[in-house]
């Protein structure tokens, strides 16, 4: 299994006293504002988390809420203010947004973060250079894989690597980051013919489609290294017992919750896996811990520091 909780405390502890350098050197804490709209519960999760690890690194975070009946103007208007305030060096826009708001909405969302605030690297800027090879800001889940396969020693270079999903934050990047470390990437998605014969020659299979538990072991190649980026709930307690034989511990979290948080990776994966994420624990806490180094990072870039290179 490989630990992202464990790297991403270490990430936190490396960023924490840049954080109080750069209060000390400029007279304010790195400044971060999370927009939220409407009360979806997966996204309150994520959103308290990610401001609970920003005040622990000596960030200022600060969450700015819109109601569930907001319009996109309303949410282009709070972008836009965020944008002129000084106090803030990263603005995350917690997707998704609410049906209501409107088709299209994330993309004129992303057209309106400053660049320099672009802290999950969404912007047309951002993405733009992430293609050509030169980025100043990476999605902060396909970076905190990459920061993983390479703290595990798990060599990219030469290998074939799947990516299942395409959406603009993780699969799209994903698949670019490791073509530029020289894998040979395949990206699948809801259309691919005869997924499994495909995702089963992959050395690196990454799970991004958001469907619990759609890839089983008859996906994977046997040794092949598993990142699970699914983040689903189940609440169906014949299924979680379908997933996990009686005594798992998984089945005492169900049990005691009435639901369930788990992966796009089935258990069984783990029968064949050479190296998995878990869920939770594996690429969640990455990706709060690359937000904090995306947010420092941006920080340092507006007050032209040289420790903007660090990352």
């Amino acid at each position: 299994m490989l630990d992202g909780r464990s790297l991403a405390a270490r990430m936190r502890e490396k960023i924490a006293p840049q954080a109080m350098e750069f209060a000390r050197q400029h007279g304010r804490p790195p400044g971060l504002a999370i927009v939220l709209v409407g009360q979806n519960p997966a996204s309150e999760i994520y959103v308290r988390l990610k401001v609970q690890a920003g005040s622990e690194a000596g960030f200022r975070a600060d969450l700015e809420r819109l109601p569930e009946t907001a319009s996109l103007a309303d949410v282009l208007a709070l972008v836009e203010r965020l944008n002129r305030t000084a106090a803030y060096d990263g603005i995350l826009v917690q997707a998704p947004l609410p049906a209501a708001v409107g088709a299209g909405a994330m993309s004129r969302v992303f057209d309106t973060i400053a660049p320099e605030k672009d802290v999950d690297g969404v912007t047309p800027s951002s993405v733009g250079r992430l293609v050509q090879g030169r980025p100043l800001m990476v999605p902060c889940t396909p970076l905190g894989i990459i920061e993983l396969l390479e703290h595990e020693g798990i060599v990219i270079a030469g290998r074939r690597a799947c990516v299942i999903g395409r959406s603009e934050i993780v699969g799209k990047p994903m698949a670019l980051l490791l073509l530029q470390r020289d894998a040979t990437v395949t990206v699948c998605h809801s259309k691919t013919a005869d997924l499994a014969a495909i995702t089963g020659e992959a050395d690196i299979l990454v799970a991004a489609i958001g469907r619990a538990g759609l890839v089983t072991k008859e996906f994977v190649k046997p040794g092949a290294v598993v990142i699970d980026v699914g983040m689903n709930t189940l609440a169906d307690a014949s299924l979680v017992s379908q997933w996990y034989p009686e005594g798992h511990p998984r089945l005492a979290t169900f049990q005691k919750n009435g639901t369930l948080l788990v992966g796009d990776v089935h258990p069984n994966v783990a029968e064949v896996a050479g190296a998995l994420t878990p869920v939770p624990g594996g690429v969640g806490p990455l990706t709060i811990a690359m937000l904090m180094a995306n947010t420092l990072r941006a920080a340092q870039l507006g007050a032209g520091s040289a420790l903007a290179d660090s990352w």
